[in-house]
């Protein structure tokens, strides 16, 4: 392999060294491997361990430090920080929580509790303002739901429906909330949906919600939407009385 070939070998490989460190540190941080208060492995043994350069290294304390998973105090080292510090509606933060051998069922219901801040009234601009379009995303969603027949197509079509309308609402602040949802209802289903009978009797509410949607009734998608997240709200009490 000449120079050229290595640099360009180097390229592609160092962002998937990157991930791969961030994922195992993230992993071990929030899985409690390694304690709030610890302190992170110097740089060199994280090099020896990773088989990675000082620059991988360095940029992966840098993800982690903005996903408030960790602090770096020059002369002190890395610390790792507390829960409330941590970034919860980052994608990989909620997906390191959810492979816990025991989900953190408190933090998932915190999390819940955002959703019936924010959903609810998301319907019901959805109702408002909602294009022939996106309500036609809404009602294609929906049926993706009735028609599935097992658990990922299921949670996938559940997920559309949910983002669907939050891009009905036509609010780019709302809107810029997708990516946060998406993964609020990955770590929420990967729970939820271990109950029995969790998915189809919340079809109804689904339901309900996207007939308000399209019937430009906001008050009714709100109170379904309300419905749709008190019930996997529901479940996931059942779930921390049963353990």
């Amino acid at each position: 392999m000449n120079d050229a070939q290595l640099e360009s070998f180097t390229r592609r490989t160092k962002p998937r060294r990157i991930d791969h460190v961030v994922a195992t540190l993230g992993c071990e941080i929030v899985q409690g491997i390694t304690p709030v208060g610890a302190l992170v492995a110097p740089e060199p043994e994280l090099e020896q361990r990773f088989e990675v350069s000082r620059g991988v290294v360095r940029e992966a304390v840098k993800i982690l430090a903005a996903k408030g998973l960790i602090e770096v105090r020059p002369r002190h080292g890395t610390r790792v920080l507390s829960v409330e510090n941590w970034s919860l509606l980052d994608r990989d933060v909620l997906g390191w929580l959810v492979e816990r051998p025991a989900a953190d069922l408190n933090l998932l219901l915190a999390i819940q509790e955002v959703r019936s801040i924010i959903e609810p009234e998301a319907a019901a601009l959805a109702a408002e303002r909602g294009s022939e379009s996106d309500l036609q995303r809404i009602g294609d969603a929906l049926a993706a739901m009735e028609t599935s027949h097992d658990s990922k197509s299921a949670t996938a079509a559940d997920k559309a429906f949910h983002l669907a309308i939050l891009h009905a609402t036509h609010n780019p602040v709302l809107q810029g909330f997708s990516g946060a949802i998406n993964a609020i209802l990955s770590a929420v289903f990967f729970v939820a949906v271990g109950t029995s009978g969790w998915f189809e009797e919340n079809l109804p509410n689904h339901a309900t919600a996207a007939r308000a949607i399209r019937e430009r009734d906001p008050d009714g998608a709100r109170i379904a939407m309300k419905q749709v997240l008190a019930f996997t709200g529901d479940r996931l009490e059942q779930r921390k009385r049963a353990r």
